[in-house]
């Protein structure tokens, strides 16, 4: 009965860390079942002409081989060439309370990432310590570029990105990889981890994610709006400008972002997101918080799911961007899906097309969607990324 015991144990055990990662990601990053989205050629050929970058994709959270083309999630080498994809941020996400509540989570709740480390058997370092999490995701984006130099590419600096783009320019359909952190707290409190960070190529990092952490208040933490930076907070923002990394505002308090807009001469993005008088949840910033971030050349990236646009199929989508041109004007306004990040959509990457149709039937015109799908995007980057050689 014991031997019977122990084997019913081991199959369980092969069996969760097999399959139950891949059970997760499949419910977690849903695409609803639909009929093929309605592209007409005209819409499709401008799709083609189109430079289009992404700044959010939470993709290397995932045990999945990304170089291969899969039925689960939403990003992959395969699909972010059918999408026409040039530039895309990759996200290491590395803690997430349990629950994801968009109103108020305990710094303290369960850490959902730790038990997926730990399932997906990442580096034994990594289950434990948030910044070597970080640095994990890290390596295997790098791996993978390694492995596959023709498709994708990381972008540490200007000459990268320009290199990247005159490849493509030339025929080439090879992918830019920008590499961010979601939330501060990757650094564990110790401001020398940002320096680990960004010599492993990390070029881009928000400063909290759905908790208060070490630099200051979450827009879904305990403190709420009346939370700000903390004295870490204002270092690690300090030295963020200092190593031209960039500022990402995404999940922050109110009164965070007003405090670091106040104390930074550098634009910053909100990178996925909606627009608050568009559609009033609470994961959106005030309308009048957005216009102060992009009348000082800040960028916010239109995310691609029901909480902060409302409305997830391509015409949802496309509205909330018009509503986002109509509120800070079409040179601040870019994409930021939040493909991964534990979403349910309305399409992938592959169907991107069906987004540049809906912004057609919205209005748009071509020189307007050519800036939200990737010109703005890559403008702030050249002015953003350190200049560097090309790596």
């Amino acid at each position: 009965m014991r031997l019977i015991l122990l084997l019913i144990l081991a199959v369980g055990l092969v069996g969760f860390f097999l399959f139950g990662p891949r059970i997760v990601e499949k419910v977690q990053n849903r695409v609803v079942s639909h009929d093929p989205w309605p592209v007409s050629p005209a819409a499709r050929a401008m799709h083609a002409r189109l430079i289009i970058g992404d700044w959010h994709a939470d993709s290397l959270l995932w045990d999945r081989d990304l170089a291969q083309r899969s039925s689960v999630g939403h990003v992959d080498l395969p699909r972010l060439r059918e999408g026409n994809v040039a530039v895309q941020v990759f996200t290491t996400v590395t803690k997430s309370p349990a629950g994801l509540n968009y109103d108020t989570n305990p710094s303290d709740a369960r850490d959902d990432i730790t038990l997926l480390s730990i399932a997906q058997l990442r580096p034994l370092e990594s289950w434990f310590d948030l910044t070597e999490r970080a640095l994990a995701q890290a390596t295997a984006l790098k791996a993978l570029a390694d492995d596959r130099p023709d498709e994708l590419r990381l972008v540490r600096s200007r000459a990268d990105l320009a290199q990247v783009l005159a490849d493509r320019d030339a025929g080439s359909t090879v992918i830019g990889a920008i590499l961010g952190a979601e939330g501060g707290h990757a650094l564990s409190g110790d401001i020398a981890n940002l320096d680990r960070l960004h010599d492993a190529g990390f070029r881009l990092m928000g400063l909290t994610h759905f908790f208060d952490n070490e630099l200051g208040a979450s827009l879904h933490g305990e403190a709420g709006g009346d939370g700000g930076l903390t004295e870490f907070g204002r270092q690690v923002v300090e030295r963020m400008v200092e190593r031209r990394m960039i500022i990402d505002l995404a999940h922050a308090s109110p009164k965070m972002a007003r405090e670091v807009l106040a104390m930074v001469d550098v634009p910053v993005i909100v990178s996925h997101t909606g627009t608050h008088g568009h559609c009033p949840t609470h994961r959106n910033f005030p309308d009048d918080l957005m216009r102060e971030i992009t009348e000082k050349g800040g960028l916010i990236g239109i995310g691609f799911w029901e909480e902060v646009t409302c409305d997830a199929t391509p015409k949802g989508v496309a509205r909330a961007i018009a509503a986002a041109v109509a509120l800070v004007g079409e040179d601040h306004v870019s994409i930021g899906s939040d493909f991964d990040g534990a979403i349910e959509t309305s399409f992938d990457v592959s169907e991107l097309p069906a987004l540049t149709q809906a912004l057609i039937d919205e209005g748009l015109e071509e020189s307007a969607i050519a800036k939200v799908m990737g010109r703005n995007m890559i403008r702030f980057l050249e002015r953003a990324l350190p200049e560097g050689p090309a790596s």
